[in-house]
């Protein structure tokens, strides 16, 4: 299938408009029309080099909603016109324990990323989902609830499940005290999904500038990081803390905040870290964990639980061509929103 999408064709360059073909339809594989495309800062990552060298030409792209438009001869759980979603992963070995346990993104044998993958059958270059159309394994597709709305839901498919992942691996509840380190893309989701479990939300930034924000979106309010006397009137106060900082920080300054046995769980930062202090995690039983996103089966219960919880994240729909001043926006800080790209502004 003949069809278009933007591309890098060097590392840490600007997206161009990237003609390419997808392949044949396999008896398990779903043919979708993508719709909408979030906008990942690990695209930036990606596409900039940070995580080392990358196969190119690279679409990037994993948050996606579409439609389906074929079907292959064995596939039973879709059918043309149905609205679904793609997130991070398109395959994986199904057959290790992780994927049998519902951890594909833990796979024995490595997973299949969306974009810069080699397919498992043919060696190929996976392209992802600031494209035109995606061709994907039934197992890995799908489905969007009836009352998400299709334009804001595709953040839900990384930043949703990133964020998901960890506060249910952690059992967050009525009464648990989280709280979140940045207002981003993904912290702003991670807000979301822990009021809607019933805990208390503290947002974590380095000045009270967002404060209303957070309030809106059912934090109790901001603890600015650069109040000293705050931080340290704050210390003991949670029972976990969402880092969703992208970029190398010092989170020592945070763990102090645990309470015993509290975790701080990096979801966003992936590289090096400012050295680790012990004192506060051997004094208190604390702990520095991390999470990646989730397994398809806990990915679909995420749009399920933002679908009855009525949570979409906060989005900005921009077209094609405005995808390079996105990135240039997620380059220079960290907006607390999502960008979505409206694929229909993208014609062959």
């Amino acid at each position: 299938m003949k069809t278009i999408g933007y591309a890098v064709q060097k590392l840490d360059a600007h997206l161009a408009p990237y003609h390419f073909e997808r392949r044949d339809l396999r008896p398990n594989d779903v043919s979708i029309e993508i719709l909408y495309s979030g906008v990942c800062h690990s695209d930036l990552h990606t596409c900039n080099g940070d995580w080392g060298e990358q196969p190119l030409p690279l679409v990037p792209g994993h948050e996606i909603i579409g439609k389906v438009i074929d079907i292959g001869s064995e596939v039973r759980n879709y059918k043309v016109g149905d609205h679904v979603g793609v997130g991070c992963m398109v395959d994986s070995c199904q057959e290790c324990d992780q994927c049998n346990n519902g951890e594909e993104q833990f796979c024995r044998n490595g997973l299949t990323g969306t974009y810069g993958s080699k397919d498992r059958q043919t060696g190929e270059i996976t392209q992802g989902g600031h494209s035109k159309h995606i061709v994907v394994r039934e197992e890995f597709v799908l489905k969007v609830p009836k009352s998400l709305d299709i334009k804001r839901a595709a953040p839900i498919l990384c930043a949703g499940i990133t964020t998901y992942s960890p506060l249910k691996t952690w059992n967050v509840s009525k009464g648990s005290r989280v709280a979140v380190i940045g207002l981003g893309g993904l912290g702003h989701m991670g807000v979301k999904l822990a009021v809607a479990m019933g805990a208390e939300v503290t947002v974590i930034s380095r000045s009270k500038d967002k404060e209303q924000m957070a309030k809106n979106l059912g934090a109790k309010g901001i603890l600015a990081s650069t109040d000293e006397a705050a931080m340290k009137e704050s210390k003991g106060s949670f029972d976990l803390i969402l880092d969703t900082v992208p970029v190398k920080h010092d989170f020592n300054i945070y763990t102090p905040l645990l309470d015993i046995d509290g975790t701080l769980v990096v979801v966003g930062q992936i590289g090096p870290m400012e050295e680790p202090m012990t004192a506060p995690l051997v004094m208190g039983r604390r702990r520095i964990a991390g999470s990646l996103i989730g397994g398809i089966k806990e990915t679909q219960e995420v749009l399920d639980f933002c679908a009855q919880h009525e949570i979409l994240p906060e989005c900005e729909m921009i077209k094609a061509d405005e995808l390079n001043k996105a990135w240039e926006s997620l380059a220079s800080g960290n907006p607390d929103h999502r960008f979505v790209i409206d694929m229909n502004s993208l014609s062959l």
